[in-house]
């Protein structure tokens, strides 16, 4: 953010005497409400940080770090006492006055537009540190940021800026900011996201391609029980450790045999003979059940590919595919349901009828049940933990119930009702009471 342009920003927050709430809504953006009804956020990014404003904001899931607790603690229903722009430094100040334990305490937020360096500090009076987005230790800067600590002044800097053209439309300005980033983030953000699916498609449309056939393995099953019948038969025929004997089936054609190499009689060929047949027909029964396994997951894939390609916004791609945690190969979980994480609710999608299965007897009485009016869908349920679920809530969880249940585009009816209101027949069959519907086109 220019210099100018936060100097310009700032004179028009003077205008807030209070601050309502404060909360992260994304790992590096605040939301400020002023004044009870007018939102602001401060996006803090690394390179690229901005103040903007947004109608409606998204938030993924709910933040505990210490930062936000001390956010929480000394600015949410705080008294604002002034904001001031450091000179020649695009560093904004929010010096605020709060009721804690019976007495007033000042405070200081302070953003630093700082480019690579931008942070957020929570500072006391005295300019201790008390917490920070970003801790920064003093083997990596002359200034570290670390509680307790007193922060070290940034050296003064000259801007060569042109003058800001803001002049009275800062409404107009303060949406712009968001709206000419987020057209080209969006782009990238889902291409980036397409090309991990993608990704992930290739490998496991390459473990398809390399499985064995069942049908051959079955064959050549039936074959070596064949073969196996045949050398207990003809004991007196088969002679140790040969190679190949040529028999006459129960129709007197002739059938030629390889025999088991370790095979030191004709009684050991013949049980080896089965034990193999029966190997192959496990093997071929397993293939299928794998089969049947990845078809399911790349056709899921294929799901959410449509359903990123159709977003018209960054927050809801990364809500449905977030930034992946690093977990160890042997603790990893396969599960039969996909998990999405939005303002602080988990929302549960089956992937199959086993998926739906393990939903409906997981999910506790008071979660919000969802699924496609009349026809077979994905359960979805919405963890409620007891707390009353914003609207907002269920309509992505109605959105993504339909987006990765049809393959064709219409008009969808969404029932939704508590899981007490559910009752589980046989498999993923169920009765449902006391609903309401929601109605989706796709």
């Amino acid at each position: 953010m220019k210099y100018n342009e936060l100097i310009e920003v700032a004179e028009y927050l003077k205008k807030y005497r209070s601050i309502s709430n404060i909360n992260r809504v994304e790992d590096n953006t605040l939301k400020i409400v002023f004044d009870r009804d007018e939102t602001l956020f401060f996006n803090m990014k690394r390179g690229d940080s901005y103040i903007f404003k947004k109608e409606y904001f998204r938030c993924s899931k709910p933040y505990n770090a210490p930062f936000d607790v001390m956010l929480h603690k000394f600015f949410n229903r705080s008294r604002i006492d002034s904001f001031e722009v450091l000179k020649n430094n695009r560093i904004l100040c929010l010096h605020v006055s709060s009721n804690l334990s019976y007495k007033t305490e000042r405070t200081t937020l302070q953003f630093e537009f700082t480019g690579r360096n931008t942070n957020v500090i929570i500072l006391s009076k005295q300019k201790i540190i008390i917490e920070a987005l970003r801790h920064i230790d003093s083997s990596v800067s002359y200034r570290p940021i670390k509680v307790g600590e007193t922060l070290i002044e940034l050296p003064l800097r000259e801007f060569s800026e042109k003058p800001s053209s803001i002049d009275d439309e800062m409404e107009k300005y303060l949406k712009n900011e968001y709206i000419k980033r987020s057209k080209i983030r969006l782009i990238q953000t889902k291409n980036q996201k397409l090309a991990i699916l993608q990704k992930k498609i290739d490998k496991l449309q390459k473990i398809l391609s390399s499985l064995d056939i069942e049908s051959k393995l079955l064959a050549k099953s039936d074959e070596l029980n064949f073969w196996g019948t045949l050398v207990l038969s003809n004991m007196d025929k088969v002679k140790a450790y040969q190679k190949n004997i040529k028999l006459n089936d129960f129709e007197g054609n002739e059938v030629k045999i390889i025999l088991p190499k370790e095979a030191k009689s004709a009684s050991e060929a013949g049980n080896i003979l089965f034990v193999s047949s029966k190997k192959l027909k496990k093997k071929a029964i397993s293939l299928y059940k794998e089969r049947e396994n990845l078809n399911e997951k790349i056709d899921f894939l294929e799901k959410m590919k449509k359903a990123i390609k159709k977003c018209d916004d960054e927050i809801d791609i990364n809500i449905l595919l977030p930034r992946q945690k690093k977990v160890k190969k042997s603790k990893k979980k396969q599960n039969n349901y996909e998990s999405f994480f939005i303002e602080g609710f988990k929302v549960m999608l089956g992937k199959n009828e086993k998926g739906n299965i393990e939903l409906l007897k997981e999910s506790k009485k008071r979660d919000i049940w969802l699924h496609i009016k009349d026809m077979p869908s994905s359960h979805v349920i919405i963890r409620t933990d007891k707390n009353s679920v914003p609207q907002s809530v269920i309509d992505f969880a109605a959105k993504i119930c339909v987006e990765f249940s049809v393959t064709k585009q219409g008009k969808y009816l969404v029932d939704y009702t508590q899981r007490m209101n559910v009752k589980a027949r046989d498999g993923a069959n169920v009765n449902y009471i006391d609903y309401k519907t929601l109605y989706l086109e796709e």
